[in-house]
């Protein structure tokens, strides 16, 4: 009994690769302090996205906000498109929560978690990684996604696009 429940947890956090993973919300958002907007639409079959999840008042996303924009350097020019929603937070901290931690990977509002609710949001910060085919491969809690991205993403961007 104990195996099972060892293995069942194992399971739990293995990112879904076999073809049952749901399929991630469309969104088209704009992105904060400026006229681009994003639509999570135009990305299926291109590229990889990982959706962040974070707020100013949340100490671990403040200090793995570096180590993001670390991902997002190391991993855009292979076709992986980033974004971060601030959830309820205000205009003026998500504007100082960018400055005080150099952000610079895209942000997108969602003060009433209308985005992340419908991506399962359950707290900050909470990472969600969907593939080119537009399903959601990876759903991580916490702090553990910066440990578990690279090895997500660098399988996702070796895989063909899907034609």
């Amino acid at each position: 009994m104990a195996v099972l429940l060892l293995a069942c947890f194992a399971l739990a956090l293995v990112p879904n690769h076999l073809g049952a993973a749901p399929a991630a919300p469309g969104f088209s958002v704009k992105i904060f302090d400026s006229n681009a907007t994003l639509d999570s639409r135009d990305l299926i079959g291109k590229s990889v996205l990982v959706v962040r999840f974070q707020a100013s008042y949340c100490k671990p996303c403040g200090r793995e906000a570096t180590a993001f924009s670390r991902l997002v350097d190391r991993y855009h020019s292979r076709g992986v498109e980033f974004i971060a929603f601030h959830v309820q937070d205000t205009v003026a901290d998500t504007r100082r929560f960018i400055r005080s931690h150099r952000v610079t990977y895209p942000v997108a509002l969602d003060p009433k978690l209308i985005i992340g609710n419908r991506f399962g949001f359950r707290g900050t910060p909470y990472t969600v990684v969907v593939d080119r085919k537009g399903e959601m491969v990876a759903q991580i809690h916490g702090v553990s996604a910066l440990n578990r991205l690279p090895k997500i993403l660098d399988e996702l961007v070796r895989e063909p696009r899907p034609s």
